[in-house]
């Protein structure tokens, strides 16, 4: 998908500029969708990346100077998929990605368990070799994604979505390693939730299961070989739920 814009501090960035995110994996980002200039829990993502800061660089970030960067960026586009990265060199450094809207797929999807936890899984970091790997490798055996597993067997995440399984009554987060998508902190409040160890080998147990991510929603229709019909409750549940969030001006 071809970038509309890329601003590195609210400018078009120089070759110079782009040298570090280029040659360096050392950074962290949030994304986001925007429709008419608005944000779904645009303070989650500012906050995100304030802790994020702190934790990588030891330093503080202006979140209110990055939301003047954010709008600066996405000027004269009302609807757009948003990457906000942040990484350093002398001075911490925000860059600005505008891409054309992207929306969930409209088909459930089939995720291939993997062995893979993300290193410092809590946070959007720039290294994402891993879910890449097993992504393509789950779409090489004819799935549509992966499901990263802990070595005890825990579900953790799909590559880049939050997963939910469902019982019938209440939709269960997996407690392992993962990102807490602003997605997935969005819809909890939301829906009847608890977060509790799945296993992999517990999967078989659940009525129905969906991802969220920025993008969106999707059902999902199966893991390995546990297959999910499309459960219209769970699925109405998660569409009014996401209905019900407001969209934040930017």
């Amino acid at each position: 998908m071809e970038p509309i814009r890329v601003e590195v501090d609210g400018r078009e960035p120089t070759v110079a500029d782009l040298y570090q995110p280029l040659l360096s994996n050392y950074g962290h980002f949030t994304a986001m969708q925007v429709r008419g200039g608005r944000v779904r829990g645009l303070d989650l993502h500012l906050a995100r990346l304030a802790g994020a800061t702190r934790e990588l660089f030891g330093t503080d970030l202006d979140t209110g100077r990055v939301r003047e960067l954010l709008a600066h960026a996405v000027r004269g586009v009302p609807d757009a998929s948003v990457r906000i990265n942040v990484y350093r060199r002398e001075e911490l450094t925000t860059m600005v990605f505008v891409r054309p809207p992207n929306r969930p797929p409209a088909e459930p999807l089939r995720l291939r368990s993997a062995p893979y936890v993300r290193p410092a899984a809590h946070l959007k970091h720039v290294g994402g070799f891993g879910q890449g790997y097993w992504g393509r490798r789950a779409e090489a055996e004819g799935f549509d994604d992966a499901l990263l597993v802990d070595p005890t067997g825990a579900v953790c995440e799909a590559a880049i979505a939050n997963i939910g399984f469902f019982d019938g009554t209440v939709v269960t987060w997996p407690d392992a390693p993962h990102l807490p998508g602003i997605a997935m902190q969005l819809l909890k409040p939301r829906l009847p939730s608890k977060d509790a160890r799945v296993g992999l080998a517990d999967v078989g147990a659940f009525r129905g299961a969906f991802v969220a991510n920025s993008i969106g929603v999707a059902s999902v229709a199966a893991v390995d070989d546990v297959t999910f019909g499309v459960d219209t409750v769970l699925m109405r549940l998660v569409a009014d739920a996401e209905a019900s969030i407001p969209w934040d001006a930017i």
